[in-house]
């Protein structure tokens, strides 16, 4: 399958995947969008022959969230497209609003279609706060929805945090296929994790296309795995053998007379690269580009390596603050993202960032469960095919 280009740079592929879409019916599909992502719901609707139901969503003076559904979902199976963008909580608080809207309208089913969930990376407890994806997956059960599509979580365990069954889709086909055909002699390419957590997903990938593999090892940032949490506050001091324990207790019970070991502070080591970069083309693949600084500092390591061309692919580009004016300073050459989170204005800020469009795959999913097939197809097959 040929990635096709438009003028604006995107790659997408065909319009038709290998199930033919016009064999839903219309009659009983809804599909609603917010305000996260408009163009990609207008896609997805577009693939499927379907109109994009007609649904408001607005804030008010005092910034409350208004929806006004002006079809009728009685009865009918409502797919609510909205992703996760830099205004995550008004994101969040449209989507569960319009779920809850079409659930106290007799919807048959309501599926929330979130290509990039918002506080995914919050799935661990840090110091005393709370596992927020948690508290997110129960406010969305609580709503109504009855299933969620997601794309490339930042773990597979979130989706234990739902009540209902969550499909967690893959973009790493598309991210592979732009590998193949848009990189002048990838076979001269080494898969870069830019830290030891992501050497997982580069393994993968590095697997896939029979290349090899580096690590960077060490960071600048602080790792989440690095962060002080309550775990590591010292319990007071004390004796740990009870004075009025029996004198055979107290002998075979070893003493510590400084209480609980304190436990060892974690030294990170300066950034160093395992694996042979040198006249080679550097791919870093991640999961999400936000804070670009870890990227741009990898970058420039693999730089002084003697990388050649330096390519980074990840699957979500929510690209904050500065981030468009620090990759286009930057040595990296390419930045690859598919189009779950809008990045259009950063593609005016930054002329390397390029973009796959996923419309297809969120389509071919709805057409799936819509029609009660199989989802195995979508995790088993590399590349969709007309």
């Amino acid at each position: 399958m040929l990635l096709q280009r438009n003028k604006l740079g995107s790659v997408r592929p065909p319009k038709r995947c290998r199930s033919d879409m016009d064999n839903i019916s219309t009659s009983d599909i809804v599909i609603i969008n917010g305000n996260s992502h408009p163009d990609l719901a207008n896609m997805v609707a577009e693939r499927m022959g379907l109109k994009n139901g007609g649904c408001s969503v607005f804030h008010k003076s005092n910034r409350e969230t208004i929806v006004e559904i002006s079809d009728s979902v009685r009865g009918k199976d409502i797919y609510i497209i909205q992703t996760g963008t830099k205004d995550a909580n008004n994101n969040i608080m449209e989507l569960l609003i319009m779920a809850y809207a079409c659930k106290t309208s007799s919807a048959r089913s309501i599926v929330g279609v979130i290509p990039y969930l918002p506080y995914s990376k919050q799935c661990k407890m840090r110091k005393r706060g709370c596992i927020v994806s948690k508290l997110l997956a129960k406010m969305m059960c609580t709503s109504g929805l009855t299933h969620i599509i997601t794309m490339d979580l930042h773990q597979k365990e979130i989706q234990g945090f739902f009540d209902i069954p969550v499909d967690n889709l893959r973009a790493s086909p598309f991210l592979l296929q732009y590998i193949q055909e848009s990189i002048p002699d990838y076979r001269n390419s080494v898969i870069v994790a830019r830290n030891p957590g992501v050497a997982k997903k580069a393994n993968s990938y590095a697997e896939r296309l029979r290349l090899g593999l580096a690590v960077i090892h060490g960071e600048q940032k602080e790792a989440e795995s690095d962060e002080v949490d309550g775990r590591y506050s010292p319990p007071p001091t004390r004796n740990s053998t009870p004075q009025h324990a029996p004198s055979s207790s107290r002998q075979r019970t070893t003493s510590v007379s400084v209480g609980v070991p304190e436990h060892p502070v974690k030294v990170k080591p300066p950034l160093t690269i395992v694996g042979d970069v040198n006249g080679r083309i550097a791919i870093m693949v991640d999961d999400l580009i936000d804070d670009v600084q870890a990227f741009v500092a990898a970058a420039e390591m693999l730089k002084e390596n003697g990388a050649c061309r330096i390519y980074v692919l990840a699957t979500h580009g929510l690209l904050s603050s500065d981030a468009p004016r620090l990759l286009e300073e930057s040595v990296i050459d390419e930045i690859v993202v598919t189009n779950t989170i809008p990045h259009e204005i950063q593609k005016l800020q930054c002329n390397k960032i390029k973009t796959i469009d996923i419309s297809i795959l969120i389509a071919e999913a709805i057409r799936r469960i819509h029609n009660k097939e199989s989802m195995s197809y979508l995790f088993r097959n590399v590349t969709l095919e007309d």
